[in-house]
């Protein structure tokens, strides 16, 4: 297509941001529309950032973490889907759904394409004449350096947030000294069957900064190799206190899976692998020799590690939308109208009610943040909460409002809850008390009633 050729909108492709579970869900519901879509991926397969954490267990089986458009895609080719009871890693999920997905899709999916801007044909953020009728252009790069435009009726960004993982320091910046002992720090849950990441961590003592899943599961497999190498050791540094419901929410989660996982990272520190450090609001980074020392904002110093693992959750990459009309949260950098759904002050995953186009429509027509990206920081996401979304905003690009506005999920209560907002508070504990949505129980018993297998994932 010629760059000064502009087809009318109708003629044009949905560009999907993303070839992951909600982006190639996305497509599949698009698809089964009668809509073209051109799904956008940076990089070289389907998955790329689930490939990321491909060791990790979900806490989700498989028949949550396939899409019913998706299915129906796939069916021609033979294609089955797993057990629905067992729990994928992020490696299953990719091999055995995701890129055979992406490869029903075709030419419809490009790899190596790298989203740069979006915009409005001749109309940047400021410009209001005629703007709606005009349709998007997507700037991109490709992985050989070459640039170009591509014009398309609606955007769909699922790209997620796993390129923005969030710093050390709690004021959401980077602690002072992060950048420079960035050959000590890592933002990834450590993939412990790689000889070279075991040796990086064996024998060794590990600051693990962070109060979700990805570092329940970093401390339940520096554990396992604590059994095995002498020397390891895990120091979990938190902003706030230990409480009934610093584990999550064990047998009463209905999550069976995060629920084992909470109960896991609680024998890693009952059985002395690990050791907690509460109230402790990491503001620079030393060195110390050949080893790092944390500093908290009140003075205290962490006795040296070799090693630090971050995982204070991830916040979206907003840079490429800046000239289109985002209506956003100030807090969480959600859509607004989500916002209150998924304060995670207020609410876990199974809490947030299913929602799609009506709360995911910004001031720019045509435009919608989907998946991980939709909840901006909130941690909180499952992926059949973004399934609804795509096939309710799939809906609404075809015009079919009725089915838009249906609501066609039902989640579980988790049976845990509690956010963000306690964090900062050393003497907070999660539960009951804490302002939550729901109770969480009083005493966690280990390794009873919840499957043993799962080790994270959302």
């Amino acid at each position: 297509m010629s760059i000064n050729s502009v087809p009318t909108s109708d003629q044009l492709p949905v560009v999907v941001i993303g070839a992951g579970p909600v982006g190639l869900a996305a497509a599949a519901h698009l698809v089964q529309r009668g809509l073209d879509p051109l799904v956008l991926e940076a990089g070289p397969a389907a998955g790329t950032a689930v490939r990321g954490w491909a060791h990790v267990r979900l806490f989700s089986p498989w028949a949550e973490v396939t899409d019913p458009a998706a299915e129906k895609l796939l069916a021609p080719t033979g294609w089955v889907r797993p057990d629905g009871a067992i729990y994928p890693t992020g490696g299953d999920w990719a091999e055995q759904y995701l890129q055979p997905l992406a490869d029903v899709l075709g030419d419809k999916v490009r790899y190596g394409a790298t989203v740069t801007g979006v915009a409005r044909a001749g109309r940047d953020r400021i410009v209001d004449a005629d703007r709606d009728e005009q349709p998007f252009t997507v700037h991109i790069e490709l992985a050989d350096g070459r640039e170009e435009r591509i014009s398309a009726r609606a955007v769909i960004d699922a790209s997620g947030t796993w390129s923005l993982p969030s710093p050390i320091g709690a004021d959401g910046l980077p602690a002072l000294g992060e950048k420079a002992a960035a050959d000590r720090v890592s933002y990834r849950v450590p993939d412990l069957k790689d000889p070279a990441v075991r040796a990086r961590y064996a024998g060794k003592r590990t600051a693990v900064i962070g109060s979700g899943a990805s570092a329940f599961t970093a401390l339940a497999h520096l554990a396992d190799l604590a059994r095995e190498e002498a020397g390891t050791h895990a120091a979990w540094v938190l902003r706030r206190g230990i409480g009934a419901s610093t584990f999550g929410g064990g047998e009463a989660d209905q999550l069976p899976a995060r629920g084992a996982l909470g109960l896991r990272a609680k024998a890693a520190v009952e059985d002395g692998h690990a050791s907690a450090v509460t109230g402790f609001r990491t503001q620079a980074v030393e060195r110390d020799g050949d080893r790092l020392v944390l500093v908290a904002e009140d003075g205290r110093r962490l006795d040296p590690v070799d090693e630090v693992i971050v995982l204070t959750g991830f916040r979206p990459d907003l840079s490429f939308l800046s000239e289109v009309r985002l209506g956003l949260d100030e807090r969480l950098q959600a859509p607004t109208a989500l916002a209150p759904l998924i304060d995670p002050n207020v609410h876990s995953c199974g809490t947030v009610y299913p929602h799609g186009v009506g709360e995911l429509s910004h001031p720019e027509q045509g435009v919608y943040l989907v998946g991980m990206k939709s909840y901006g920081r909130a941690p909180t996401f499952l992926a059949m909460t973004g399934y609804e979304q795509v096939r309710s905003v799939t809906a609404a690009l075809a015009g079919d409002q009725e089915a838009a506005e249906r609501v066609e999920l039902t989640l579980p209560e988790t049976g845990v809850c509690g956010g963000a907002g306690l964090y900062d508070d050393p003497d907070a504990s999660q539960g009951s008390d804490g302002g939550g949505c729901c109770a969480a129980p009083a005493a966690l018993q280990i390794g009873v009633g919840a499957p043993a297998a799962p080790s994270g994932g959302c």
